[in-house]
């Protein structure tokens, strides 16, 4: 695995959700974090077939345009009933205005009377850089459905989501609870155990 060796990280998103929680997470390591949207770089169109294939697109994109190492996250929600849906395409039956709302009503019509509530939040990280290497990891949270949408916190699917062991949806839970378990800081501790180094 090649380490992360800036002092810099772009991170390759327009999400301030993912930002925030991506900084936070990064901070014991020393890393500046810097997003796509903050340099202005465009976002790819995201034509991969899998989390994986995305979030390499994305941050090998950012890396080149920005000169600097690159960190994608893609991740979504995949549910068992719904055959892995919304899997990749999570963000984009939020539609263009990114209204999860709709995005977790269609979730839950699509699901109807089904018994199986069970579902998953995958989330795979790439760390780019300019000369077109990638390291991979994936991290994946189980739980369930839940409806009608509980909690304030969170952002996405998290008000509809309550993972395995616990009785209150992400967006019930502070950012450090969920920061814990996510999908997302799972991932994280795979990358952090092999690119990164605390300061």
């Amino acid at each position: 695995m090649r380490k992360f060796d800036g002092k810099t990280l772009v991170l390759a998103t327009h999400n301030q959700g993912k930002v925030r929680e991506i900084s936070a997470l990064l901070e014991p390591y020393g890393v500046s974090c810097v997003s796509a949207a903050a340099l202005r770089l465009d976002e790819p169109e995201e034509t991969g077939g899998s989390f994986a294939d995305n979030a390499i697109l994305k941050a090998l994109a950012a890396a080149k345009a920005s000169g600097e190492i690159a960190l994608a996250d893609d991740s979504g929600l995949a549910v068992n009933a719904l055959d892995g849906a919304p899997g990749i395409y999570s963000a984009r039956w939020a539609g263009p205005e990114k209204d999860f709302g709709m995005a977790m009503q269609t979730v839950q019509d699509r699901l109807g009377e089904s018994e199986d509530r069970s579902a998953a939040f995958v989330c795979v990280l790439a760390l780019g850089w300019p000369d077109g290497h990638a390291e991979v990891v994936q991290g994946r949270c189980d739980g369930q459905i839940v409806w009608p949408p509980r909690g304030e916190k969170g952002f996405g699917y998290d008000p509809v989501f309550v993972p395995d062991g616990f009785d209150r949806s992400f967006a019930e839970m502070t950012q450090q609870e969920k920061q814990r378990i996510s999908h997302r800081a799972r991932a994280f501790a795979e990358l952090v155990k092999t690119c990164f180094e605390e300061v």
